[in-house]
């Protein structure tokens, strides 16, 4: 039997290292690269519509989402990262972005400004929900947010632009959902017609839609039980409840969607998951994504403006998970070339700084390490890191005043200036 040797005495345990919260996770070199790219054709992307950035605090007073978000909804009863801080004021993470940009436009005043009332944002949004793949705590999207414009080919449009983004982001195989949850004329009478059908089935189904069936009937449509989902398949339909101006608009969007040659499905199930959606609201999904499969989603919010105090201006807009859409993104990462510089000795080193600094400010890449090595390692080091060049300063060179190049791909080598060298590196 082996003995188990004691702990000395007052010896402390060796601390755990740290690991980063569950449901976050680190976008590393390698991976970040994908981020940047899809940033960067989202930006492309939206501007050619005439959208422009606009950047939110990151969390905001508790009472901004609970009544933007809906006190209802499961953002605001189960998902809120929600804390009192040193003044003791309620302040929480954001779950979404929406009431941020509502919050800015009235506190700023840009109705006034005369602009078109188009923004975009990218991202971390926060919510507490069980972990998965593809789904984090810390999560992260980009919105896109257009006010002032009520005709129903608007909606169509940030449809027609979602289409534009993931075809450059070479995902395939989508489809896009579309339904009208009516308005605050016409949801109560379905709402009512959902609550008394709910009521008839209120022992099947889970304690959640229970609680859902007397708050927000239209909340058990976003239940992921199968055997809820089964149950509120056969409820009252909204198509049947909305009124004349609804069923205007809806028809409007579906005519912009036939202009522009998207093809959609009406789901009347489709109600998403937040509160304040009147009339439009969609999703674009993809079958690789299995049962969480919405890549993006959203609608119009007419009354939100006006309920938080401001001017009576509608809105729409949808809200992309990143993390989601690069899951099935066929994104590669754009190629970097890198300069090497390989020195010998302090003057080498004083040298290669200066060279260094002229490349970059040149635009090309490059990357000097310090360490003292001979030329044989730094070749080896160039190659290990993937250079496509390697600068050789050494005493020879620094006498005559041209330096040597090596293409690590063809062994091609070359000396001269370094405005010389520089034509060379832009030539291959």
């Amino acid at each position: 039997m082996t003995a188990i040797k004691p702990e000395r005495p007052g010896a402390k345990a060796e601390p755990a290292p740290p690991q980063a919260i569950k449901g976050t996770h680190d976008i590393l070199p390698g991976e970040v690269e994908k981020w940047q790219a899809l940033e960067r054709l989202a930006r492309e992307t939206f501007e050619l519509y005439r959208f422009r950035e606009l950047r939110a605090p990151v969390f905001e007073p508790t009472e901004l989402f609970e009544k933007g978000t809906g006190a209802t909804s499961d953002v605001v009863t189960k998902e809120m990262y929600t804390f009192t801080d040193r003044g003791g004021r309620s302040l929480t993470l954001r779950p979404e972005y929406t009431p941020s940009v509502v919050r800015a436009i009235i506190e700023h005043r840009l109705d006034l400004e005369g602009a078109p009332m188009r923004y975009y944002f990218m991202g971390p949004m926060f919510r507490y929900d069980k972990p998965q793949k593809g789904r984090y705590r810390q999560f992260h999207q980009i919105d896109i947010e257009v006010f002032g414009e009520k005709d129903a080919a608007v909606d169509a449009e940030i449809v027609d632009m979602a289409h534009a983004l993931l075809g450059k982001l070479g995902v395939t195989g989508t489809e896009t959902l579309v339904n009208s949850v009516g308005c605050r004329a016409c949801r109560p009478p379905y709402s009512a017609a959902l609550r008394e059908a709910a009521g008839k089935r209120l022992a099947d189904l889970c304690p959640d839609c229970r609680r859902k069936a007397e708050a927000n009937p239209l909340r058990i449509f976003d239940c992921k039980i199968e055997a809820c989902r089964e149950i509120a398949a056969a409820f009252p339909s909204i198509q049947d409840f909305i009124c004349r101006e609804c069923r205007e608009h809806f028809g409007e969007l579906l005519a912009s969607l036939d202009v522009l040659g998207i093809p959609y499905r009406v789901e009347p199930r489709l109600v998403r998951g937040l509160d304040y959606y009147t009339k439009t609201t969609f999703e674009i999904v993809s079958p690789a994504l299995g049962a969480q499969n919405s890549l993006l989603g959203g609608g119009r919010y007419d009354d939100m403006m006006k309920d938080f105090g401001g001017p009576d201006i509608c809105g729409t807009g949808f809200a992309m998970g990143i993390e989601r859409v690069l899951s099935v993104a066929d994104l590669r990462a754009p190629a970097r070339r890198l300069l090497y510089v390989a020195h010998l000795g302090r003057a080498g080193r004083e040298a290669g700084l200066a060279l260094a600094r002229f490349f970059r400010g040149s635009g090309v890449e490059c990357l000097m390490e310090f360490k003292d090595r001979g030329m044989k390692a730094h070749f080896g080091r160039a190659n290990k890191l993937g250079a496509d060049w390697v600068l050789i300063v050494g005493e020879d060179e620094m006498a005559k005043g041209r330096f040597g190049l090596k293409a690590m791909a063809t062994g091609r080598q070359a000396d001269g200036t370094r405005e010389e060298l520089l034509a060379v590196i832009r030539e291959s």
